[in-house]
């Protein structure tokens, strides 16, 4: 795996005696780095199963909402780590607090935040190189986590963190009277007839597990191909080609075996949002994203026999990026900038154009026509949106970056495909500059960041841009459109990540990023 962590307790000890499982030996040992969680099991090429969190930090104040869990049809069965079973069509679980004597001690190095996990592990890397093991996290935004006494490299800011936490969070189940009892976790939960969670159904099995944070996961385990059903349809649509759903099909499963350690840090491999990938409703995968799925069953695309970085977007606005506009990145072979359309719709049957937009953007940007670009009838192709320097003011001043009343926005550099990578805020109580990834996550008003500036009067800029998104790899829109227009599943993936193979999952020699050590099965 990508992160080692210091030696920990076993979850199981922490759970099934609160009270006893810090003493001892564990006492003599240095802090450790967050609540001890094992890590989830590697994903095999035989028999691919994904641990995907529909829940994270269940537990956690304010309020601690109890967790209901409802069968899609017939009972649950629940059991708890003791070997107790529960069984009805609905079960709530509660939370109890109990001491830990003596108080749990963690301590550690912080880095971050980080606006993605990419630029997280970036970091996490370059810690790394200095012989110093490292815990990529998301207790709210990501964060890089080292040992308390690790050596530092230059020119990377940390933040010691020390926490003391005296008591710990169990789940419970409403008894007899009324009264709580304890269940000892890991909790897993069968639903033969599906689990009802937030209006879709999903089929399990489940666990319920601790995180790193002293809080809990509700966890589905689910086999890969499954997985996709709930993810193809609600990324790019049931609707679109076939072609274009057999692509989102061959990426998403690229994806997911890529970063199947983006999580590591709470025991489970991928969460069900957009820091992922959307995973949701099965049931929404109709005739033919099943049939994209099947027929490119365990195929994955590689480059020198691993997994690509197979990120993608929904519109590049034209204009493919290269992935290291997005994020602290290399560049890669396979994500280039470049045009994205017909070449003479632009050139008039010249010579492809030349891969740098800068001197032209606005005049690119001014074009929406289906003859010039692929995936133009997205709607937020082309798009708008004023900014106003009140609200950017409060968004900085929440993320800890006061700058005052804004009194100018600049673009300080630009990526190959025009997008802006260093923009730089100015206010009457100083300046700062949002780079990469952190531009979208701090004014997420933007769709991409695709656009240029222009002032509007005191305190108000108008964005004019292109595309939703980062802009690397595959655009959905452009699929789309190249489906309609009669293109196959190969011509998209050599359209958008040139170069690379498609291979099925027993025909790669690794699978994780480059030098990761995740291998694959014999």
């Amino acid at each position: 795996m990508p992160f080692s962590r210091a030696p920990q307790a076993p979850l199981l000890v922490l759970l099934t005696a609160p009270l006893l499982w810090i003493g001892g030996c564990r006492a003599a040992e240095p802090p450790a780095l967050q609540w001890p969680v094992p890590a989830p099991p590697r994903v095999e090429a035989a028999d691919p199963v994904l641990w995907v969190a529909l829940a994270a930090r269940l537990g956690s104040q304010p309020g601690r909402a109890p967790l209901p869990l409802r069968s899609g049809k017939g009972a649950l069965t629940l059991r708890d780590a003791g070997g107790r079973q529960w069984r009805s069509s609905q079960l709530t679980v509660h939370w109890l607090e109990r001491p830990l004597d003596p108080p749990l001690e963690l301590r550690r190095l912080v880095a971050g935040p980080f606006a993605s996990f990419e630029s997280a592990q970036r970091v996490a890397q370059r810690w790394q190189a200095h012989k110093v093991a490292t815990t990529v996290a998301r207790p709210g935004d990501w964060e890089v986590w080292a040992r308390a006494d690790a050596p530092v490299p230059a020119g990377l800011t940390v933040k010691p963190v020390s926490l003391r936490y005296r008591s710990g969070l169990q789940p419970a189940l409403q008894g007899p009277g009324g009264t709580l009892q304890a269940l000892q976790g890991p909790v897993s939960i069968e639903a033969p007839g599906g689990l009802l969670w937030q209006g879709a159904r999903y089929a399990g099995p489940f666990r319920l597990q601790a995180d790193a944070y002293g809080t809990w996961s509700l966890v589905e385990q689910v086999p890969l191909e499954r997985y996709l059903e709930g993810v193809v349809p609600h990324e790019i649509g049931a609707a679109a080609p076939p072609s274009a759903l057999a692509a989102q099909a061959v990426l998403a499963r690229t994806w997911a075996l890529r970063n199947q350690h983006r999580y590591s840090a709470d025991g489970y491999h991928l969460c069900a949002s957009t820091q992922c990938q959307v995973y949701s409703d099965p049931r929404h995968a109709g005739p033919a994203v099943r049939q994209a799925i099947t027929r490119t069953r365990h195929q994955v695309l590689s480059w020198q026999g691993e997994p690509i970085h197979a990120v993608y977007h929904a519109s590049n606005g034209g204009l493919a990026a290269g992935l290291e506009e997005g994020w602290s990145a290399d560049p890669l072979p396979y994500l280039k900038p470049r045009f994205d359309g017909p070449w003479d719709g632009l050139q008039q049957g010249r010579q492809a154009p030349d891969p740098l937009p800068l001197g032209r953007l606005a005049s690119l940007l001014a074009r929406r026509d289906a003859a010039t670009f692929y995936g133009a009838d997205h709607p937020l192709f082309r798009w708008s949106r004023l900014l106003n320097g009140a609200q950017i003011a409060a968004a900085l001043q929440a993320r800890g970056m006061p700058v005052g009343e804004v009194r100018r926005l600049q673009v300080l550099e630009r990526g190959a495909s025009g997008r802006v990578v260093a923009l730089a805020i100015e206010g009457t109580a100083g300046r700062t500059v949002l780079r990469l990834d952190a531009i979208r996550r701090t004014l997420p008003t933007l769709p991409s960041t695709l656009f240029e500036l222009s002032p509007q009067g005191p305190g108000l800029w108008r964005a004019l841009g292109g595309g939703f998104g980062h802009g690397a790899g595959l655009s959905q829109a452009g699929a789309i459109d190249l489906g309609r227009r009669g293109w196959s599943l190969a011509q998209i993936l050599e359209r958008y990540y040139p170069g690379t193979q498609l291979q099925t999952l027993q025909q790669l020699k690794a699978w994780g990023p480059v030098g990761s050590g995740l291998a694959s099965s014999p």
